[in-house]
């Protein structure tokens, strides 16, 4: 137990989840020397951006009788006219397992039961993001970056928008100093202490995995089945830190902005986490990013009065007209995003634009109403039909849309969430 291999071999001989003999062929040992190339070929991409308590539907949705590429926009999406070649607005999707009227993001990219896990009142599966971040993360720094906004009102549980492939939350950053750090800052650790702090946790887990062996033996089925959960969690510790190994001489990419002023909020603090995002997949630090969107900060940025909260429950009056132009300056963000990835060029004299997908979005349609979820898609990157008004058969899964970007992305997969199938009117 105390050798690498012996180690491995153990793990794969308990027949549990981390069979852990393919961490050393599967790419982390190429990380360093891929860095210091520029792909012949951009690499793809993909951003998720949610918002919390949905849109106001009589204003944001346009009219579904009106669909393909002969549509007008409506009130709230009208920011976006000068991009409407370049998106796609989705409707009639849903997840046919939500139930929470104020979990805007849980849910949203997972599409899972929350009760599929007997005797647990709270389950959930991994993340579209996290799909993409197992596929495309291999080659970048950072297998993925998880956003969250300093008010998160309206998205229900969770640490950001990710969960992995146990269903468990992983946790995001809400600082955009801090994000700034993570990405472009040197360690100031001495190489030396790093790699001694990743033998100390190597030996650490050792350690966990000998006793976990002792106890195994003469185990139930139920508890075999958290220990094998446990071992999963082992061997994600064990995968982060063969890629912190894999990457502690090769110098962190050089920030192309600068650093961002301190407490930043609402549209301010999304702007900067735009550049932010745009600056990760500039730079190849990562290529699977998602953002939590703020509420109340919005809404006080904006000088609104109403609650994030009360504004969801909107009715005519200040309410809904807080609604609204908190819908249309959702809509000048993400055409200000479209901007800045047309803008950026690649090695190739394409734009960041062609080879990114990005996907915006609530699981809340709007008040409680749980049905039509608001999508917007646009990107290059996973190979969409854009600019068009696509309304689909009611309560559709949304995991169809997630599940039509993974292939589009070059992504073997069958299924996702609750996923039937693709959606074919998406595909190019």
């Amino acid at each position: 137990m105390n050798t690498p291999i012996n180690r491995r071999r153990f793990l794969r001989g308990t027949g549990a989840l981390i069979a852990l003999p393919a961490l050393d062929s599967i790419g982390f040992r190429r990380f360093a020397s891929a860095a210091d190339k520029s792909p012949a070929k951009p690499p793809k991409r993909c951003v998720f951006l949610s918002i919390g308590f949905g849109v106001t539907k009589e204003t944001w949705f346009p009219d579904q009788g009106h669909t393909g590429s002969d549509y007008e926009l409506s009130e709230g999406l009208s920011p976006l006219s000068r991009h409407q070649s370049d998106i796609t607005v989705v409707q009639g999707c849903a997840n046919q397992y939500s139930n929470e009227a104020h979990w805007g993001s849980t849910f949203w990219l997972t599409g899972a039961n929350r009760y599929s896990v007997p005797g647990q009142n709270m389950a959930n599966s991994i993340s579209a993001d996290q799909v993409v971040a197992r596929h495309l993360g291999q080659d970048t720094r950072f297998s993925s970056i998880q956003l969250n906004a300093s008010t998160l009102e309206g998205h229900g549980p969770g640490l950001s928008l990710a969960w992995n492939q146990r269903g468990k939350p992983v946790a995001g950053q809400d600082d955009p100093v801090q994000v700034f750090h993570k990405l472009f800052s040197p360690d100031d650790m001495p190489l030396e202490q790093r790699q001694a702090a990743i033998a100390e946790n190597r030996s650490v887990l050792d350690a966990v995995l000998t006793q976990a062996r002792r106890v195994q033996r003469g185990l139930t089925k139920t508890d075999n089945d958290k220990l094998d959960e446990y071992f999963q969690g082992i061997r994600d510790i064990e995968t982060r830190l063969k890629k912190e190994e894999a990457w502690l001489e090769v110098p962190k990419a050089k920030a192309p902005l600068d650093e961002p002023e301190p407490g930043l909020k609402g549209k301010a603090e999304i702007e900067i986490m735009q550049d932010l995002i745009v600056a990760a997949l500039q730079t190849d630090s990562t290529r699977a990013l998602s953002y939590r969107m703020p509420g109340q900060s919005l809404l006080q940025s904006l000088d609104l009065k109403p609650s994030a909260h009360n504004v969801s429950h909107y009715s005519p009056g200040e309410r809904m007209e807080a609604s609204k132009v908190r819908d249309k300056t959702h809509s000048e963000l993400l055409a200000r995003l479209i901007d800045k990835l047309k803008a950026t060029k690649e090695a190739d004299g394409s734009s960041l634009f062609d080879h990114t997908a990005v996907a915006f979005g609530s699981n809340i349609s709007s008040i409680h109403y749980l049905t039509n979820c608001p999508t917007i898609l646009t990107g290059g990157g996973a190979n969409l039909k854009l600019g068009q008004h696509l309304v689909l058969p009611k309560d559709t899964p949304l995991c169809n849309v997630w599940l039509t970007i993974l292939q589009g992305l070059d992504i073997n997969a069958e299924r996702h969430g609750d996923s039937t199938g693709v959606v074919k009117e998406l595909q190019a």
